[in-house]
């Protein structure tokens, strides 16, 4: 549960700027990632159980949370929801593998 909650940390430390820039509202965009989130960390990696390998899985995963947090920002009135989701999805993607590689976390 710890390593979850370095990893959700750094996922909002990245995503909320970004989405904060499109919705101007602090609740929109710290519940886009929180939303999906733990889906992302807890469920999608059982998809390795069953036939997907790392990187796919990943791929999914990531898509799904763009997807959802787009559909999240267009029902809270955000313009152009499925680009500042796919931006913040890839800044936080990115983020994250580097400081897996140089830290070792998430």
């Amino acid at each position: 549960m710890a390593s979850w909650l370095i990893a959700f940390t750094f996922t909002q430390a990245f995503e909320v700027p970004v989405y904060l820039r499109a919705t101007g509202n602090w609740r929109t965009a710290f519940l886009a990632s929180a939303l999906t989130h733990p889906a992302v960390w807890f469920l999608f990696p059982a998809l390795l159980d069953h036939g997907f390998t790392y990187w796919p899985m990943v791929g999914a995963a990531e898509a799904f949370a763009v997807f959802v947090e787009a559909a999240w920002l267009f029902f809270n009135g955000v313009p152009r929801a499925l680009l500042w989701s796919f931006l913040a999805n890839g800044v936080s993607c990115a983020g994250g593998f580097l400081l897996r590689d140089a830290f070792g976390v998430p």
